[in-house]
């Protein structure tokens, strides 16, 4: 087990977590301690009666006891803001990946 000191851990921390849950991919972990993770969504076009591909991205807390890196599938919950981007938390690590991070997560 790997001894988490960190005050914004979910598991070993004092940080609640609440509010909404993503499927995606880490797409960048070279900050520290921060991940950008992104994902699928579909919009709909009334116009053309379609759907179009969009994405989203968004900057999460990456413990030390989790250690998400680059390429890896992660879930991440909403928290409270911990700085001026973040808002949320990497939770589980569900996919190790090598290599590719610029695949997509279809929710």
């Amino acid at each position: 087990m790997v001894d988490c000191k960190d005050v914004n851990c979910p598991f070993h921390g004092k940080l609640t977590v609440h509010g909404r849950v993503f499927k995606g991919v880490v797409t960048s972990a070279k900050m520290h301690k921060t991940v950008t993770v992104k994902w699928e969504r579909k919009y709909y076009l009334q116009k053309y009666e379609r759907f179009e591909t969009r994405f989203s991205k968004v900057k999460a807390h990456n413990p030390d006891c989790v250690k998400a890196k680059e390429g890896d599938i992660v879930l991440i919950q909403e928290c409270k803001p911990i700085s001026k981007t973040k808002h949320f938390v990497v939770i589980k690590v569900l996919n190790k990946q090598k290599g590719n991070s610029n695949q997509t997560i279809k929710s």
